[in-house]
């Protein structure tokens, strides 16, 4: 009797806010988050407490010391555990009826196709940092129209109250940002994307060259609250437009 009252309860206050038939059409969607890191962890858990009802979530990392600052599956317990594992049993544990495809995957170019063919997705959530694969996968999925909202870089920045929607080529003060106009442009994409972005000027103290680490040229200091809230800000994009 107490589970049945559970299993009728849990989504009670987002009901009493959006609406019973709100809630049925997020129960009914499915959301392709990829990157599990400081951005997109946290998008993928409110979309998983807002109800959402299938969801397929990849990356390829596992929890490292690094992210227990800001990483929403990065405990001391978890150190050494795959990013995706670690998420899927959280989420299957606040959502049991959740329908969800955890991929251990490290995408790259050539697999994105196929990823984006697997399912009929009613949104992309793009949290990736390495340049090649978010730009490929943004313009698969632009070539395909499938809606798609991108985090920006997160990282060298602190003043929570800059962060902005925008289209991508209206951003300002953003290196990731900069970097994914340009390769676009070389591969004919100049259409609209819808961003999550900071209008703050990174820190320059805060950014070093990345070594070791494919795809990226720099890592970024960073605070745990201004990825969690790029998350915030992706989940939001994504419930309101279901």
């Amino acid at each position: 009797m107490e589970e049945e009252r559970m299993e009728e309860g849990w989504k009670q206050r987002t009901a009493l806010l959006l609406g019973e038939e709100k809630i049925e059409r997020l129960r009914r969607a499915h959301v392709l988050v990829v990157g599990l890191g400081g951005v997109g962890a946290w998008a993928a858990e409110m979309l998983c407490r807002a109800g959402v009802g299938r969801m397929t979530i990849v990356d390829a990392d596992t929890v490292q010391p690094t992210n227990i600052n800001r990483q929403l599956p990065a405990t001391r317990s978890t150190l050494g555990k795959p990013k995706v594992e670690v998420l899927a049993a959280r989420f299957l544990d606040i959502n049991p009826e959740l329908e969800l495809r955890p991929l251990t995957v490290y995408l790259k170019d050539e697999n994105i196709p196929a990823l984006l063919e697997a399912g009929e997705y009613s949104f992309i959530v793009d949290a990736i940092d390495t340049i090649s694969p978010k730009c490929f996968l943004i313009a698969e999925a632009m070539r395909r129209h499938l809606k798609i909202v991108s985090s920006m870089g997160a990282g060298a920045k602190s003043d929570i109250t800059q962060v902005r929607f925008a289209d991508l080529w209206d951003t300002y003060h953003c290196g990731l940002a900069k970097a994914v106009r340009k390769r676009l442009q070389k591969m004919g994409l100049k259409r609209k994307l819808p961003v999550v972005f900071s209008t703050e000027q990174a820190d320059a103290r805060a950014v070093f060259l990345a070594e070791g680490e494919p795809g990226k040229k720099s890592t970024c200091g960073t605070v745990s609250y201004m990825p969690a809230t790029f998350g915030c800000y992706l989940a939001e994009y994504v419930i309101k437009r279901l």
